[in-house]
């Protein structure tokens, strides 16, 4: 995947994705989720640091490291949602005049689904790794800030729920049968785990306030 930047304000992202345009649509907002949960995330380990905390520094700067290339993930993921999108729309308007032309745009649309597949399920990955670091440090992390360890945990899996949709409306162009159950076997298995560790997270975390 190329890399890709999204540079834009809060407030133009947010008006840009309420507009009558088709992007950025709910793979990109899905992406801006999953940048938030891991920012919560990093904020807690940035406030778990110093002599109370020394037996996890080493921990503590491994998910610092892990957030800051997931955000730049779901950075990336966020402009490719819009790149994957074009590409499919651009897909449509080819000519079908003739049978090559039939079978090149066939093949072009076939070739953009798989992009708009592949970015929403990058993006749950990302999100899985992002939900193992959250669960992992919810017993030694800070407690004054607990809670927003917590919300980390549900807008990860906000995100990668939401990626999941994009992901399942994408499949149903897909003509590869069994590419297309392969997907569905790996997003089905990644939630199912998300899910358990978001579950242990709020436990720890409520458990601790």
């Amino acid at each position: 995947m190329s890399i890709v930047t999204w540079d834009h304000s809060i407030r133009s992202f947010v008006e840009e994705a309420s507009s009558a345009e088709p992007t950025p649509g709910g793979g990109s907002v899905a992406a801006l989720i999953g940048a938030l949960a891991a920012s919560m995330t990093s904020m807690v380990g940035n406030l778990s640091q110093g002599e109370k905390y020394i037996a996890y520094q080493d921990e503590m700067n491994e998910v610092l490291a892990k957030m800051e290339r997931l955000i730049g993930n779901c950075e990336e993921l966020l402009a490719s949602d819009i790149t994957s999108f074009q590409q499919y729309m651009d897909a449509l308007k080819l000519p079908k005049g003739t049978d090559e032309e039939k079978e090149a745009r066939k093949q072009a649309i076939q070739t953009a689904t798989l992009a708009a597949i592949q970015v929403p399920l990058r993006l749950m990955e990302v999100c899985r790794e992002g939900m193992q670091w959250t669960w992992r440090i919810a017993e030694t992390s800070n407690k004054n800030v607990i809670s927003d360890l917590g919300i980390g945990a549900i807008l990860f899996e906000a995100a990668a729920q939401s990626a999941l949709l994009t992901v399942e409306i994408n499949l149903a162009s897909l003509k590869d049968e069994a590419l297309k159950q392969q997907y569905e076997v790996q997003a089905s298995a990644w939630m199912q785990e998300m899910e358990a560790l978001k579950r242990d997270t709020l436990r720890v975390v409520r458990s601790r306030m």
